[in-house]
Formats: C-alpha cells, sequence, structure tokens
C-alpha cells in the first residue's frame, strides 16, 4: 500500500477474527449457519409481516423495518468475514472498505433509533391506550421513520467525514474482520485526539440519544404497569415489552462495551469479540426473540403455513 495521501491508498487486508488456523474452518461453519439462519429469518419475519393484514400495525411496522435493518447490515459485514477464514489474505480494497464502512455506520444507527422508535410505541400502547390511534396514526409512523434513517444517514456521514481526512500510510493491516472506525484509526498516520473525540460525540448521539429514549419509555411504561390491579393485565403488559427489552440489552450492551471505552481499558481483540455480538448475534436473535416469544407473530406463521399447505 502506499504511504502519504488517502487518494494513494489501493487496498487494505483484514486480519480477521483469529489468526488461529485451526480455528479457521470450525469458524467458518457457525458463521455461516449464523448467517443463514439471519437471513431466513428476518426475510421470514418480514414476509409474514407483509402477508398477514393483522400485524399491520404501527408495532409491526417497526418490527418489519428493523428486520430489514438487521438483514441489510448482516449482509454488509458477514460474507466478507466468511471469506476471511477461508482466504489466506482477506483483501479489501480502498472503495470496498469506505462503502462496507458507510452501510454498517448507516444501518447500526438506524437499528439503535428503530429501536427507540418501538420503545415510544410500547409507551403510547401501554401509557396512553385511548390516544394510541391518533398518536401512532400511519403519518406519525412515517415520520418516526423518517427520522430513523435521517439519523442513520447522519452516522455514516459523520463518521466518513471523520475518516476521509486521514492519511493513511505504513501498515494496511486492518485488525478486524471487518473496516470499523477504532482499527482504521490505529493505521492513520495524522489521526488524533480531535478524531477520537469526533468518534466519541458521533457513538454517544447514536447510543446514547436512543437508551436514554428507551429508559424514559420504559420507566413510564414500569409505573403504569404497577398501577394496573389485575394480574392478568400486568403480566400481558410485561409479555409484550419483554422481547425489545432483551433486544435492546443484547445490542447496545455489546456496542456500548466496544466503543464508549478507551482502547487502553479494552484492547482491540476483545472488541472484535464483543462487536460479533452486534453484527452477527443479535442479528440472528432478533427474529427469534420477535416470533418464539409473540402470539400474533406464532399465529400469522401457523395461518400462513396452513394456507400454503391447503393449496
Amino acid at each position: 500500500m502506499a504511504a502519504g495521501n488517502t487518494s494513494s491508498v489501493i487496498e487494505f487486508i483484514l486480519t480477521g477474527l483469529t489468526d488461529q488456523p485451526e480455528l479457521q474452518l470450525p469458524l467458518f461453519f457457525l458463521f455461516l449457519c449464523f448467517y443463514v439462519v439471519t437471513v431466513v429469518g428476518n426475510l421470514g419475519l418480514i414476509t409474514l409481516i407483509g402477508l398477514n393484514s393483522h400485524l399491520h400495525i404501527p408495532m409491526y411496522f417497526f418490527l418489519f423495518n428493523l428486520s430489514f435493518i438487521d438483514f441489510s447490515y448482516s449482509t454488509t459485514l458477514t460474507p466478507k468475514m466468511l471469506m476471511g477464514f477461508v482466504l489466506e489474505k482477506n483483501i479489501i480494497s480502498y472503495a470496498g472498505c469506505m462503502t462496507q464502512f458507510f452501510f454498517f455506520c448507516f444501518f447500526v444507527f438506524s437499528e439503535s433509533y428503530i429501536l427507540s422508535a418501538m420503545a415510544y410505541d410500547r409507551y403510547v400502547a401501554i401509557c396512553k391506550p385511548l390516544m394510541y390511534t391518533v398518536t401512532m396514526s400511519p403519518q406519525a409512523c412515517l415520520l418516526l421513520l423518517l427520522g430513523v434513517y435521517g439519523m442513520g444517514v447522519f452516522g455514516a456521514v459523520a463518521h466518513m467525514g471523520n475518516i476521509m481526512f486521514m492519511t493513511f500510510c505504513g501498515d494496511d493491516l486492518v485488525n478486524h474482520y471487518m473496516c470499523d472506525i477504532i482499527p482504521l484509526l490505529e493505521l492513520s498516520c495524522n489521526s488524533s485526539y480531535i478524531n477520537l473525540l469526533v468518534v466519541f460525540i458521533v457513538v454517544t448521539i447514536g447510543i446514547g440519544v436512543p437508551i436514554v429514549t428507551i429508559f424514559i419509555s420504559y420507566g413510564f411504561i414500569l409505573s403504569s404497569i404497577l398501577h394496573i390491579s389485575s394480574t392478568e393485565g400486568r403480566s400481558k403488559a410485561f409479555s409484550t415489552c419483554s422481547s425489545h427489552i432483551i433486544v435492546v440489552s443484547l445490542f447496545f450492551g455489546s456496542g456500548a462495551f466496544m466503543y464508549l471505552k478507551p482502547p487502553s481499558i479494552l484492547p482491540l481483540d476483545q472488541g472484535k469479540v464483543s462487536s460479533v455480538f452486534y453484527t452477527a448475534v443479535v442479528p440472528m436473535l432478533n427474529p427469534l426473540i420477535y416470533s418464539l416469544r409473540n402470539k400474533d407473530v406464532k399465529v400469522a406463521l401457523k395461518k400462513t403455513l396452513s394456507i400454503k399447505t391447503l393449496s
């Protein structure tokens, strides 16, 4: 790789998840299985919501988009990751690296904000049920979705702007299985405190703001649930929110662990393992969590399968 200006950079080499040869093949099949389950699960959930009219409500509108985001960003990262397990050198062009990084940022930011939109939907459903139809009207849902993808664009452009002003020189080895901001900062010969500060601010907006929104929403939800007199009512309300809480904990927990700690506290090799959770495990688990713990989805699945069997 030529040193100097970013325009002279031709390619990077991704080191992958591990450099131990005996683990390459088992990890290839493990993550291939993860990816197949992710694709089948998320596309299946998208199809199920699309085919069943009783699922055409705000909660499943947002779930539809969550599945689309999970499928998309898993597809952005996993195929290249799988190549790293079977190729001696997993080379990615500079343009390919920047493209992967842009879409990774876009979909991760979008996921953060779609989860906060889902929390707001549950808040309105449980705390203001009489106003639900008006508050979560189709127009309101579309505006929320526009905000979700708008923040995705903001996150991607902000991180890309930070990267584009860097000069890459010397070692072309990216210590990761994907093009991510921290390992790229390590390769830059002109990165500074300002670059790290920009990363921290952008990540705080991407993780911190949605987390605060979700905590506030669930604070009001918990208060409302505790005021429900019937045990059955409380159980139903908790059941409605439990799937979302599990997904939020997995996604934001692993993301915050990776990006909101200084590199000296969290070595990059450990960060790679942490990033596996939100790039591979969470997209795979989301459709399973929402389908296995959701009565409406299970009913829709049985109905769809029975129609196919009869035909």
